[in-house]
């Protein structure tokens, strides 16, 4: 299997769309101070050939386990630290036209470096430590909607035969590469906003009900309508090669004005903006909470 892994990521042949812009308060573009809570990945990090040489006959918690590590000790491509940002619009509740801009990774959560990635699903637990220890959220499914809506690149989802191995690493790996293959042929810029590769895991009020189970959303056709209705079927452990992990900066701008994420989505004037379902009360806590 190592050699079919291997096979695969050598396939990854792209380059890079650009540094990240300069700050501005505004949709324009998104602050490179967003990600320092990424640490710097260090020349001896392996790349993802490495990391799979270590995961390729584990599976759920034990694979996440040596994932979340890698990824803290900042093993990320450079391309995901270049966050993009993404409107969201409506009416507040005392009528006013509001716009919040969300700061959004390009791509889905991936281990290794720009020549040699692997984009990894992960259970619940494990995305949401990386994401609270790293300073971001998960995303509501308004903004799987709107990242989708806005994305410059949009891939045609590729289902695979729904198997017991859809939990595999090599699964996961077959899927990659059909992603990269996919990618190759639309744009060769891993810095633009890409969405329809995944469904994606995210935060939503039916996780204050529903602990321990996972809450996944999304995978959109080209028509612009999901595969993956909202669900909470899974236990928080699960994840097959179809979950990706978006990560969502801690900061958002309202009209742009910079305000913390947690606050617009605890705000009753602006919440249905960003979540479509009303308040979530303190996303840095429940987030912790889904960590454990």
């Amino acid at each position: 299997m190592l050699r079919l892994i291997c096979a695969a990521l050598f396939a990854q042949v792209f380059v890079l769309s650009g540094s990240t812009p300069l700050f501005a308060a505004s949709a324009a573009s998104c602050a490179p101070a967003l990600t320092k809570g990424i640490p710097e990945r260090q020349s001896s990090a392996g790349g993802a050939r490495e990391v799979l040489k270590r995961i390729e006959t584990l599976e759920g918690p034990s694979r996440d386990r040596l994932v979340v590590d890698s990824i803290l000790a900042g093993n990320i491509p450079r391309f995901l630290r270049g966050l993009v940002p993404v409107s969201l619009s409506g009416v507040a509740r005392d009528g006013r036209s509001v716009a919040v801009t969300i700061c959004v990774t390009p791509d889905y959560l991936a281990v290794g470096d720009d020549s040699d990635f692997i984009r990894m699903p992960l259970g619940l637990p494990a995305a949401a430590s990386i994401a609270s220890a790293l300073g971001f959220l998960l995303p509501t499914t308004a903004m799987v909607d709107a990242i989708f809506n806005q994305a410059a690149i949009r891939l045609q989802p590729s289902p695979m035969k729904p198997t017991s191995a859809m939990t595999s690493t090599g699964y996961f790996v077959e899927h990659n590469a059909t992603v990269d293959r996919q990618r190759f042929a639309a744009d060769r810029r891993l810095g633009a906003l890409t969405a329809g590769q995944k469904k994606d895991v995210v935060m939503t009020r039916r996780l204050m009900s529903s602990r321990g189970k996972v809450a996944i959303y999304g995978w959109h056709r080209p028509n612009g309508r999901p595969i993956q209705p909202l669900s909470t079927v899974h236990g928080a452990q699960y994840a097959d090669y179809s979950h990706g992990i978006r990560l969502v900066a801690g900061t958002a701008y309202v009209d742009g004005v910079a305000r913390t994420l947690a606050d617009v989505l605890a705000d009753p004037d602006l919440a249905s903006i960003v979540s479509g379902e009303g308040p979530i009360d303190n996303a840095p806590a429940l987030l912790r909470a889904l960590a454990e």
